[in-house]
């Protein structure tokens, strides 16, 4: 039986949370192990940050509860011991449902490590079933190796994600694009999906919809762009660009897109391999947004981010928080997060 039969649906990220959930990093898994206390100071940031609208679970392995227990001394943030191989809580944690009736569930997906690049990832695939285990939630066990970063959705029956991602022959090589389209409205419960072709430059994820666009509301999308049409992310933001113009969502509205500027390119001074620098990998949480913000050359486009998000959500308090912090390891805010939407158990 999926979520859709019995009236399970994913609300969107910016329904009411009951609290977030997020991993501790593990030295082990790093792309750069020298940085790992600079790592831990980018996530306590995040964590504290989060802390100030909402609870905060943090997943983290035995050997370092005590240690955790030092850092975090609020009532807020609780810690949940569960092994893992690595902190990315958007890709390998749980997809929480609501019914009608407020009852919780969640959907357990399988897990790769973003097309096989980061061995081993078998404590990782068995995060989600555990969390959902831990606060007593039904679990749907989906047959589709997917990754929370690489959808968004409008609380309204409409799925954002991109070709890049979904379609790459190193997650769901033997299914077609119909049929995905297929288990993700049985999954999350909702009616269309939208796909946009390519994310940024250099996202090492295969190009998660998270760091390109996303829903600002049902039918109001946030738009990453690039007017430099010498940077490799113009002619990707204006293909997406042109598809959402061209689009309608699951209720048949047209979109009203918002563009946020992406900052100034920034490449690794030794490997000259790309961040993934994006606005969008902001965070919703109650009464306001977790947004990465990068300093140096990106001062002014910090600053127009802020003032546009400011525009279009002015219930809510922008708090920013450093997005160079854990950005050398691949992601940012919504990467390391997880929201679990206010219900009953």
């Amino acid at each position: 039986m999926y979520p859709i039969n019995l009236n399970f649906k994913m609300p969107a990220e910016w329904a009411k949370h009951m609290r977030t959930f997020i991993s501790w990093p593990v030295q082990a898994s790093m792309c750069y192990p020298e940085d790992f206390e600079a790592v831990c100071r980018g996530y306590a940031e995040i964590i504290q940050a989060i802390a100030e609208f909402e609870p905060v679970t943090v997943v983290v392995n035995p050997g370092d509860l005590e240690n955790l227990a030092q850092i975090f001394q609020n009532e807020r943030i609780e810690c949940l011991s569960i092994e893992h191989n690595d902190a990315w809580l958007r890709d390998n944690g749980p997809t929480f449902l609501v019914h009608d009736s407020g009852e919780l569930a969640g959907v357990n997906w399988r897990f790769n490590a973003w097309g096989g690049k980061y061995a081993p990832w078998d404590l990782d695939d068995q995060v989600a079933p555990q969390i959902l285990d831990s606060v007593g939630l039904k679990r749907f066990d989906a047959p589709l190796v997917m990754e929370g970063g690489s959808l968004h959705v409008d609380g309204e029956d409409t799925l954002l994600t991109t070709e890049e991602c979904l379609l790459n022959p190193n997650r769901n090589p033997e299914l077609t694009k119909e049929q995905i389209e297929v288990e993700l409205k049985n999954f999350l419960n909702v009616r269309k999906v939208i796909w946009l072709k390519k994310g940024l430059d250099g996202d090492e994820t295969d190009g998660h919809v998270d760091n390109v666009a996303c829903f600002a509301a049902p039918g109001k999308i946030l738009l990453q762009v690039c007017d430099d049409p010498e940077d490799e992310n113009y002619a990707i933001t204006q293909e997406n660009l042109k598809i959402l113009r061209e689009e309608t969502d699951a209720l048949g509205r047209n979109f009203e897109i918002i563009p946020i500027q992406q900052p100034p390119k920034l490449c690794h001074t030794e490997t000259n391999t790309r961040y993934t620098l994006s606005y969008l990998n902001f965070y919703f949480v109650n009464g306001g947004i977790i947004l990465p913000v990068f300093g140096g050359k990106a001062k002014e486009t910090d600053r127009l981010a802020a003032q546009v998000l400011c525009e279009v959500f002015p219930k809510r308090r922008i708090r920013t928080v450093n997005g160079m912090g854990i950005i050398r390891e691949g992601g940012n805010v919504h990467c390391t997060t997880q929201q679990m939407p206010e219900g009953r158990n």
